[in-house]
This record gives structure tokens, sequence and C-alpha cells, in this order.
């Protein structure tokens, strides 16, 4: 099973897209898209500065537009996961079918500039804390005034808030762990957020938004999301919410995936990939030479071939952990897109599992009451007409 990973703000390098220009139509492409958002995403992606896409109204939507281009170089077919890291997940909806390009690319500018706003508002930042105890790091956060805005496993979580507590976190780390100042415009994914968060929510109320046809994973909690409109919610929540990149990653290593891609600019996440998920094998796509190894990962570890493969069986999966209640549904039953198979009941609170092809229930594999990880099989189901 192949998982494709796009990276956040922070990843951006100067350069990322020059060597994808010359491949053809990703020049009037990525045209296109900069008439969406009032920016030169070709100039910023070659000839500008480390400063100049730093900004956030600016590195947001050029990290999209970039994800996006490249991954439109391979065949995505086989892939069956798709997970982002915060702007990231701007990427993965839209190549899970849930967000045109274009959505993806508007709402990554509309989403960028609301958070620059934002980051005026007050003086701000983030600091990364590496190793320590997990506990001790996450209470030495609180007590400092602060939020944890990322978890990303491996030992990583990055706080956010105001300056002096960013500096008193750095000046007294917890035991055992070293602190980085991160060169960022202010606190993301905390509670400043909050005006950008009113801003984003005006503009997605607007946005035709299709359910997944691939699994998509949140950010929230890395359970995946059933319905375009669930995902549209959770994009706007995320601005002011933790970004949970270790629930993803468990996520990915509860499903099987054996290989994931990171999309340029690839590094962070295949980095954090490569010692979370142990076993699984990683390809970076930086550059278009990257593309022949990325291709043959997909061939090696993808699903059958073809956008509606026709399989015999299907089974619908656990999309968190938790215990597992079934829909009132019965062996033979058919089944329409949409329907919910089950629930999972989490202290999160209760996931939904919906279907997104027509099928017939062939088999339960899990009964009432029965505790299930994330990605354990529930159901097996006899697709109708091939299945997504």
């Amino acid at each position: 099973m192949l998982a494709l990973l796009a990276p956040g703000q922070g990843a951006q390098t100067p350069g990322m897209l020059t060597p994808w220009l010359d491949m053809e139509g990703v020049a009037p492409r990525l045209r296109w898209l900069s008439s969406l958002t009032g920016l030169d995403l070709i100039g910023l992606g070659t000839t500008a500065q480390s400063e100049e896409i730093r900004a956030t109204q600016v590195t947001q939507p050029l990290l999209v537009a970039t994800g996006l281009v490249a991954a439109e170089q391979l065949g995505l077919d086989e892939v069956t996961v798709m997970a982002g890291h915060s702007i990231g997940e701007l990427t993965a909806a839209a190549l899970a079918g849930v967000l045109s390009a274009e959505s993806a690319v508007g709402l990554a500018g509309a989403r960028g500039r609301a958070m620059a706003t934002a980051c005026s508002e007050a003086d701000t930042g983030m600091a990364a804390v590496l190793g320590g105890d997990p506990d001790e790091v996450l209470q030495c956060i609180e007590e400092y005034g602060l939020t944890a805005a990322n978890r990303n496993g491996a030992g990583q979580v990055v706080a956010a808030g105001a300056v002096a507590g960013v500096q008193r976190l750095a000046d007294k780390p917890p035991a055992k762990a070293r602190v980085v100042v991160l060169q960022v415009a202010g606190a993301f994914h905390s509670d400043y957020m909050a005006s950008a968060r009113q801003a984003l929510a005006a503009v997605a109320g607007g946005v035709p938004a299709a359910d997944p046809v691939r699994l998509l994973l949140s950010n929230a909690d890395g359970t995946a999301v059933p319905t375009g409109a669930d995902t549209l919610r959770r994009l706007v929540a995320q601005v002011t919410s933790t970004v949970r990149w270790d629930l993803c990653q468990a996520t990915l290593r509860h499903l099987g995936v054996t290989a994931a891609i990171e999309l340029p600019p690839a590094g962070t996440l295949a980095g954090l990939a490569r010692r979370e998920l142990k076993g699984v094998e990683v390809v970076t796509l930086k550059t278009p030479d990257d593309l022949a190894a990325a291709r043959d990962l997909i061939a090696r570890h993808g699903g059958p071939a073809g956008a509606e493969p026709s399989v015999s069986f299907r089974v619908v999966v656990a999309p968190a952990a938790g215990t597992f209640a079934p829909g009132a549904l019965s062996e033979g039953d058919s089944l329409s897109i949409g329907t919910a198979v089950g629930h999972v009941m989490t202290r999160q609170g209760s996931h939904d599992v919906m279907l997104t092809y027509p099928a017939v229930l062939a088999e339960w594999l899990a009964v009432d009451g029965d505790p299930v990880a994330a990605g354990q099989p529930l159901a097996r189901l006899h697709p109708l007409g091939g299945s997504r």
C-alpha cells in the first residue's frame, strides 16, 4: 500500500520550481494558477530569495501549486492514501478528489493572506522542541502559556504563542530537550489565528467539494475523512488546531502502508517517516530526476492498475481506533454511496464509516462493541460496477 505525502510551511526552498518548468505544460499550468492568487508563482518558485518566499501569504499557495504540478506528472490511480502536513492537507485534499487544483490553490491564497494578517495582530512566534520526555515537554509548553501547535512524532513538538513564552521555553527547555526558535511570522495553529479561521470559514463555505475517492487523512486526529463537507470543515478548524502528524503516521502504520512518496519540496516528512515508520520505503520527489524512482515505487507498492480496478471483494476499515458499532444492516443488503456501514466511537466522538461506492454487504468482520484499531477491516463488500 502506498501513500502520498504533502509537506507544509517551512519546507520551501529558493528555486524549487526551476527544474519542473522544463516539463511539458507546467509553465502554462502555473501561469493559470498564478492568475487565481494574484501572485507570480513562477517567479517566486525560481528567482525569489528565501526571505520573500518565507512570507505566509506567498508560501502557502506556492507550496500547494508546487505539490500539485509535480503530482500531475505521476500516475496516481494506484496510490491509496493521501496526507498533508498543515497547508499540505490542501494539496492532499485536491489529490484525493475533494477539491479541484484551482480551489486548493485559491483556498491556500486566502488562508495565507488571513494568517499573515492574524500574525500582525500580536507579537507571537514558534519554537521546535526536540527530544525530552513527551509528557514533560507538553507540560512545560503549557506552563509557559504556549500551545503544542505541531506534534510531529519522532520526538518533535512545535510550540506556539507569545514571544515572551517562546523565549522562556528557549531559555529553560524541558530536561534532555533542545529548543530551536523558528523564523516564522507568528503562532500558527493556535488561538492567535482565530481571526484567520473566521476569514477562511467565510470563503470555504462557497467552495465546491466532492467526497474523497482515496483515503484522505486528517491532521486533526489522523482519521480518514469521509466526506467533502467534513474535509472543508476540518481544513478551516485546522488553522487554530494542533497538527497531529504523529497520529497521521500512526494511521499509516495501522493501515499497513509499505511505501511513501513525499511531494516537493520534499525532505521533512520523509525524514519523519523514516524514523517513525520502520521498513517503509520512502522516495523524496524533489525534481523531475526523481520521477523514475517514484513511478517505480508506485509500480511495486501500489494497488491494482486503473482508476476503477475490478475486484471481487473489498473491505471497509476503521477510520480511527475505538469501539465499533455496526449500522442497521444485514449481510446481503445493497448499499449506496454515502451509506454509513457503522460507527467508531473514540474519545473525540463518533466517526461514521461511509461508503464511496455502491456495494453489497458480504460479511461482517467486526461486531458490536468490538475494540478496533485504525485501519482494521470491519466488513467485506462486493462492489457493484467496480470500486473506487
